[in-house]
């Protein structure tokens, strides 16, 4: 029988699980502040260890704001931070330097000498004893009072790789391949990010009195988990952490997902069964036991811990059977709903039948995300005479080749030679390209009109892919949502236009059901952002006649898949659409073989989705329902979630 343990056995760093990263990063900001007001107060300087990426962005927003409404001052404070890379000119978009700069020194009035960032710049040959000094200064200044940190997806913090042991001090380090992976988008290509860093040690980082480390979103659930959960060892260094005293763990919920209270609950102390939880436990059983749902016993429910369930909503007969009835009822073959002269004894009636055929839009935050994710959905939906509209919210340029870019433009001026269309204009146009990108520098923002030829590939094919899911071009909306529109890694926050733009196409088509990406793991957060668009759009139609008979239906494909306990309606693909719904990926040529920005899976996009599609089809299977080529999964959005994150 699997043994009830408390969670804090088995969490061996306190964590403290948030709604969102703002909620994070305020209460953080709040412990700084009040430590710095403290020390004021005492007539004593305030050490910070600071950290840079995307996770403690939030806290120096609100440091500023605290400096700005509250009157928060710095000018007791001294910070020093975690690392830098190496070799790297302060005045580098990809510095750090720039980056606290621009997020937090520029806007306080912390004095200009007491700030500190290990410098790029030093001479190869006296970084260490660079290395040596900067030690020293922390110990000068009276040690770090408290220390921010991230976490990487192998556990390092600061840049101290895996293999780092508890004694390692303020060094030069070698990145680890993963870590230059993971920073290629920032650096546009894994070939430009350097290779060394200059990083505090993880002694270092043990030796300063307080200790937090922020984790937000779906891709730092695994990590998180060995960490806090794992032994201590060299080879997720963040686990020497389990070894500080006042140390504590903040993240939001979906960071937090593989932690056992959230993961098992069950397994660590009492719960109220509600629907979902009951499925997640018997599914999870199920997969444990290697038996289908219904051969599933009382004396499995019992060995698996399951005894609660039992006592509380009968036998296992009982249960396996309406886990089993659900899962089957979400087995859907027609995704906007089947007309009435087509149906069959035993159809289970789905809400808006009444409504055939519907108006569907599928919102797509790149040029491909929706083939890749629901391009099987998007076929049987046209196939089933639906007038299926996708938009597409950015651009996707910045994830082109400048090779493509020089491609098509050399095409275009043989295009018009070829057929009398020459101008000077075409000539000026393609010299400016090919002078442009033969002098453009690593991570430069293009010129605007390389911007253009760019965004004109990435909607080339797309209009290419959706025409090969049957869509036609005049259903097609490229919307080019201004936040996205910097012709960099780093975008503009959501904005009030943003926001119109897709209210005002949602009013114009009045779409019977609406189709957004739900998977937030891209490596760039513009899948969070636009899915956010979307939820505020969709507040502002609230009250709209036409959307009191709309659903909203998440998607998942590029970078994750729901689980199965979640899946609200399970579309199976066929062997023939599987092909067509590669083939339309397929149309993706920019993206095809090796893409810009792949995020840490090496597939390219297409095995991705058939392999999570045929992975979402073979758990049906072995749960015990029908037998499926490929499954596409989707999640209805109750209001109840998105729209605070």
């Amino acid at each position: 029988m699997t043994a009830r343990q408390d969670f804090r056995q088995i969490e061996r760093i306190p964590c403290l699980i948030l709604a969102n990263s703002r909620e994070a990063s305020r209460k953080v900001a709040a412990e700084i502040a009040g430590l710095i007001r403290i020390r004021q107060a005492e007539g004593r300087s305030c050490v910070l260890g600071l950290a840079t990426g995307s996770t403690p962005t939030g806290i120096y927003a609100e440091l500023v704001r605290l400096h700005r409404e509250e009157g928060l001052s710095f000018r007791n404070v001294i910070t020093f931070n975690l690392d830098e890379y190496y070799p790297m000119q302060p005045e580098d978009v990809q510095s750090y330097v720039r980056f606290m700069r621009e997020h937090l020194f520029n806007h306080i009035d912390i004095p200009a000498g007491s700030w500190n960032v290990p410098d790029g710049t030093v001479p190869v040959e006296q970084v260490g004893d660079y290395c040596r000094d900067y030690e020293a200064r922390i110990a000068a200044a009276g040690g770090i009072d408290i220390q921010l940190l991230g976490i990487g997806r192998t556990g390092h913090i600061g840049f101290n790789e895996p293999g780092s042991d508890q004694t390692t001090r303020t060094r030069m380090i070698t990145l680890d391949t993963v870590t230059r992976v993971d920073a290629a988008a920032d650096f546009f290509g894994t070939e430009n990010v350097p290779r060394r860093a200059i990083t505090m040690g993880v002694g270092t980082i043990l030796e300063a009195r307080r200790i937090f480390i922020l984790a937000f979103g779906e891709n730092k659930a695994t990590i998180v988990a060995r960490t806090v959960e794992g032994e201590t060892t060299p080879a997720i260094p963040a686990t020497w952490l389990q070894k500080h005293s006042q140390v504590q763990f903040l993240m939001d919920a979906a960071a937090a997902a593989n932690l056992t209270r959230v993961k098992l609950p069950w397994l660590v102390g009492d719960v109220s069964w509600d629907p979902q939880l009951i499925r997640r436990a018997v599914i999870w059983l199920s997969e444990k036991s290697g038996k289908a749902l219904l051969k599933l016993t009382d004396s499995d429910y019992n060995e698996g811990g399951l005894q609660d369930l039992l006592a509380d909503h009968g036998s296992a007969y009982e249960i396996n059977l309406k886990v089993f009835r659900h899962l089957q009822s979400t087995i859907v073959g027609w995704p906007g709903g089947k007309p009435a002269e087509k149906k069959t004894v035993g159809d289970r009636p789905q809400p808006f039948d009444h409504i055939f055929p519907k108006r569907v839009l599928c919102f797509s935050p790149h040029p491909d995300d929706d083939v890749i994710s629901m391009g099987g959905t998007l076929i049987r939906l046209a196939d089933q005479q639906h007038e299926v509209h996708v938009a597409y919210q950015t651009s996707g340029n910045i994830a082109v080749f400048d090779d493509d870019a020089l491609r098509f433009s050399e095409f275009v001026t043989d295009y018009c030679a070829a057929f009398g269309l020459i101008s000077p204009q075409i000539r000026e146009l393609e010299d400016h390209v090919e002078e442009f990108l033969r002098r453009k520098q690593a991570g430069q923002v293009d010129s605007a009109q390389v911007q253009m030829i760019k965004g004109l590939i990435r909607q080339g094919e797309a209009v290419a892919g959706a025409r090969c899911c049957g869509i036609p071009r005049d259903r097609l909306h490229f919307l080019n949502m201004p936040f996205y529109e910097t012709g960099g890694v780093k975008k503009k926050p959501l904005g009030d236009d943003d926001i119109r733009i897709i209210v005002e196409l949602l009013r114009k088509l009045k779409p019977h059901q609406i189709y957004a990406a739900g998977d937030l793991t891209d490596p760039h957060g513009t899948h969070r952002v636009c899915l956010k668009a979307i939820f505020r759009a969709c507040e502002v139609c609230r009250n709209d006649d036409w959307y009191q008979e709309c659903e909203v239906w998440l998607y998942r494909g590029a970078w994750q898949e729901w689980p199965v306990h979640q899946v609200e309606m399970a579309v199976p693909l066929s062997p023939q659409e599987v092909r067509q719904k590669r083939d339309a990926i397929f149309k993706h040529q920019s993206q095809k073989d090796r893409a810009l920005f792949p995020g840490s899976d090496a597939r390219e996009f297409w095995q991705r989705a058939e392999e999570r599609n045929a992975a979402t089809a073979n758990r049906y299977d072995k749960l015990g329902l029908a037998e499926y080529q490929a499954i596409e999964g989707f999640v209805r959005w109750d209001r109840s979630w998105g729209l605070n994150d």
